[in-house]
């Protein structure tokens, strides 16, 4: 089956740090660019990070810059988003997606070739 399975959300208090990953599962990544996405109650996705195929190119939210690092790891197949100092407002489903177009993972859309069902991250004391 091929997929993309997020992990690695959970609850943490304001000021924590969380990683999430983004495996595959029946595919390889190395052709691919990854993006990661959240979506919080009541508002519309947003992109959070993406990342280009060889890891060369890296963008980020301005809300997430120096706090947020994506990485990839195409040995494990996996992509990871680092987040640190999370804030209450970071709450979020996120979602990864990938994609051979780069400009395909820059901005939250449903027509990528593969997207995960999401991992919830929860910040709050």
């Amino acid at each position: 089956q091929l997929q993309l399975v997020e992990s690695g959300g959970g609850l943490v208090q304001p000021g924590g740090s969380l990683r999430l990953s983004c495996q595959a599962s029946g595919f390889t990544l190395d052709d691919y660019a990854i993006g990661w996405f959240r979506q919080a109650p009541g508002k519309e996705r947003e992109g959070v990070s993406c990342i280009s195929s060889n890891g060369g190119s890296t963008i980020y939210a301005d809300s997430v810059k120096g706090r947020f690092t994506i990485s990839r790891d195409n040995r494990k197949n996996t992509v990871y988003l680092q987040m640190n100092s999370l804030k209450p407002e970071d709450t979020a489903v996120y979602y990864c997606a990938a994609d051979r177009n780069f400009q395909a993972v820059r901005v939250p859309r449903i027509d990528v070739e593969y997207l995960g069902s999401g991992t919830l991250v929860t910040v709050s004391s």
